[in-house]
């Protein structure tokens, strides 16, 4: 057999920051990466096909390239380890979720059944692929979130793609992702967080988010959309009122095991 290829592990980032963001959604994410200077981080035409399933996590990334045999060939089971999707997976740690570049191709099947049967086992949550799985019927059991172009029932091979790196910058949907990115995604899309900006972009999605939640409230007992959406100098000041009484409210008692 070929000598296995080697790849590089990514870096995680710590996990107080995936479990704040994970109370921050894509749109969110999306708005206040905008404001930090990232002009698109969303994964445009990547759309769950697990309606209602919402990951974070870092990335693991895999580029795909245009298959040329002389370099790779059509027997997918020839010679296993020389699959570089394969390696790919092989990195996972629980909560990650793997990113790949398959250069938007309709009709290659990036991943199947068995492979993300895999990556599930080793505690992966999420697969975002700019491109499509194969299996589907069996794969939307696994419990995993998935973004994608679509579904195929070709494997990668048979048509247009070969993998070719792992763990390296790619570019999924027109938007460059780096190894240990954090990926935000819900029924709203995929969100790119670059990693060095991450601490930031949580400090300023909590403080958007709790205002919001005031807004919010307001707005559903009627309250006018020009004095609290966004917030106006008048509604900021009842604002900071609210949060006062939010912080005195005692907070319920957790129940004791049994009852």
């Amino acid at each position: 057999m070929s000598e296995p290829i080697r790849t590089q592990d990514i870096t995680r980032p710590p996990k107080r920051l995936i479990k704040g963001l994970a109370q921050v959604g894509s749109a969110t994410a999306a708005g206040e990466l905008a404001r930090l200077g990232i002009r698109n981080p969303h994964l445009t035409g990547l759309v769950t096909h697990i309606p209602g399933k919402t990951v974070v996590g870092p990335a693991l990334t895999l580029q795909f390239m245009p298959k040329r045999e002389d370099l790779y060939g059509v027997d997918e089971y020839a010679d296993p380890e020389r699959q570089l999707h394969r390696h790919a997976l092989y990195h996972t740690r629980p909560g990650d979720i793997v990113v790949v570049d398959a250069r938007g191709d309709l009709s290659s099947g990036c991943f199947g059944d068995m492979m993300l049967t895999y990556f599930k086992g080793r505690g992966g949550i999420g697969v975002v692929i700019d491109g499509c799985i194969r299996d589907f019927p069996k794969v939307q059991r696994l419990g995993l979130g998935l973004w994608l172009k679509g579904v195929t029932p070709n494997f990668h091979t048979q048509t247009n793609l070969m993998p070719f790196a792992v763990n390296v910058p790619v570019a999924c949907a027109g938007v460059m992702v780096m190894p240990g990115d954090i990926i935000v995604a819900d029924d709203d899309g995929a969100v790119v967080v670059p990693f060095k900006l991450a601490p930031e972009l949580l400090e300023k999605a909590a403080a958007h988010s709790e205002w919001e939640d005031f807004s919010r409230q307001r707005l559903f007992e009627g309250g006018d959309l020009r004095k609290y959406y966004p917030l106006s100098a008048e509604a900021r000041v009842e604002y900071e009122a609210w949060k006062k009484k939010q912080a005195k409210k005692p907070k319920a008692k957790a129940r004791k095991k049994g009852k």
